[in-house]
């Protein structure tokens, strides 16, 4: 009659060995695409649309922004009543908004 064998017994890894690693927790997390914003200024640009992919001069449209009403009410306050009007026509006092011209998506802005 044989005797039973039994399996060996294992001691402490051996130095320099790791465990191997858990692929499947990595394949788990999701991927993170980053899309980098085109360059606009305070003029039109010249660029390629990343919606439509043509290539186009951006359409430019100003919008007032909190700097421009706070400009009007500084002047308000400090009575130059004739100029209140000045930041709503200055472009230095509103934001630049770039648009496609071709499918009219917005592309970016330009914060002075």
């Amino acid at each position: 009659m044989e005797k039973s064998k039994e399996p060996p017994k294992y001691s402490d890894p051996p130095p320099g060995w790791t465990p191997a690693k858990n692929y499947e927790a990595e394949m788990e997390q999701p991927i993170v695409y980053t899309v980098a914003q085109p360059p606009v200024g305070p003029t039109p640009c010249r660029m390629v649309c990343p919606s439509c992919r043509a290539d186009i001069l951006t359409d430019l449209k100003r919008e007032s922004t909190t700097k421009t009403h706070l400009m009007a009410v500084l002047m308000f306050v400090l009575f130059c009543w004739p100029c209140v009007c000045l930041p709503y026509c200055m472009d230095s006092c509103q934001n630049a908004n770039h648009y496609c011209p071709n499918c009219n998506a917005f592309i970016g802005t330009y914060q002075s």
